[in-house]
């Protein structure tokens, strides 16, 4: 995983809805959620985007975007959304190049971690949260390091 204060590494990425998204776009004007999960419809990657899209308002209201990056094609993520009305995007990184940037890809990169990033403004991760199992957890800590931003306390 990148370290907490460490830039974030820049990217461009087709989102499951066809535009294409780069960080440097979204530098001073948004603060980034980005965050890595296994496969669409399991269990708790299911219940991690919904817990991301049930406070995706919260989330939005501290002027933030959020991303949701796994292997799964950009079919499945669209259907994955649709299916779960989901209100942000989706990433398709079948190769986990992005992985490999943001040091997710585990078991000689067959696999993707569950870590979120929260990324400021100026591009500077400040949160990095792992757990694979207790994915309530992503959300409410993301939620936490989003407000102390707000705050100007991260």
């Amino acid at each position: 995983m990148l370290r907490t204060g460490t830039a974030a590494p820049s990217f461009e990425a087709k989102l499951h809805t066809g535009d294409l998204f780069r960080l440097q776009d979204i530098r001073d004007q948004y603060h980034l959620v980005l965050y890595f999960y296994p496969r669409d419809f399991t269990y708790s990657c299911t219940r991690e985007a919904c817990s991301f899209r049930d406070h995706y308002q919260d989330i939005k209201n501290l002027h933030t975007l959020i991303l949701g990056v796994s292997p799964d094609s950009l079919e499945s993520h669209q259907q994955f959304a649709r299916e779960h009305r989901l209100a942000f995007s989706l990433i398709s990184d079948p190769r986990h190049e992005l992985a490999k940037l943001y040091k997710v890809s585990a078991l000689f990169g067959l696999r993707m971690l569950r870590v979120t990033y929260v990324i400021d403004i100026k591009g500077v991760i400040r949160g990095a949260i792992h757990h694979e199992l207790q994915v309530g957890n992503h959300w409410e800590r993301t939620l936490q390091i989003l407000q102390s931003l707000q705050k100007g306390r991260a």
